[in-house]
């Protein structure tokens, strides 16, 4: 399984489950990620910024698509949309305990990492079912490769915001995933709700 990043969308801060298009440069960006590549199937985030180039990809390679509503990226809750300068300066400290532990500090009304990670695992599992033994193409959101490289790669979920996920870009995906490095709280429990 493969992940690509969507394109640029013009827009900074937590963009999350706002639904951005892509501007022309970001469609530019995905056609050169995906020039060299081959796959058996599509599934995409439906989010405009993942969802239009998907179709795109999917109407000129003659692939199947599916799209995928777990597959959308974490929702930051009131963070959603706000310019990071400008949380920076209201909700700084925050901000700081949530780069330093998403878990525990996750944003004001925002999902938990927990029910995040179980909806992107149960999207993948279902891709995986569905084209068994196909190359597989998951165009998603730099949160969602965020936390499945954290998975991949043993690290706890403080290291997600160190991980380099330009727009455009791919990153294969070994699937199965490893158990979970961090035991999963209660998700019922969890602060963000």
């Amino acid at each position: 399984m493969e992940l690509l990043r969507h394109g640029d969308t013009g827009r900074q801060g937590f963009r999350g489950q706002l639904d951005d298009p892509l501007t022309a440069d970001g469609f530019g960006q995905m056609r050169a990620a995906v020039a060299d590549g081959s796959w058996d199937a599509l599934v995409s985030s439906p989010l405009r910024r993942c969802a239009a180039f998907a179709r795109e990809l999917a109407s000129v390679r003659g692939l199947p698509l599916v799209l995928e509503p777990r597959l959308a990226e974490y929702r930051f809750g009131r963070w959603q949309g706000v310019p990071m300068d400008a949380l920076a300066r209201t909700e700084g400290e925050a901000l700081a305990r949530f780069w330093a532990d998403p878990s525990v500090h996750p944003p004001p009304g925002a999902e938990t990492l927990e029910r995040f990670e179980a909806r992107v695992a149960a999207a993948l599992a279902e891709a995986a079912s569905r084209f068994a033994g196909r190359r597989v193409l998951v165009v998603t959101h730099g949160g969602v490769i965020r936390l499945l490289l954290c998975r991949q790669r043993g690290l706890p979920w403080s290291a997600m915001a160190g991980l380099e996920v330009p727009h455009a870009s791919r990153h294969v995906l070994d699937w199965p995933m490893p158990a979970p490095v961090i035991a999963a709280t209660d998700c019922e429990t969890g602060a963000a709700g």
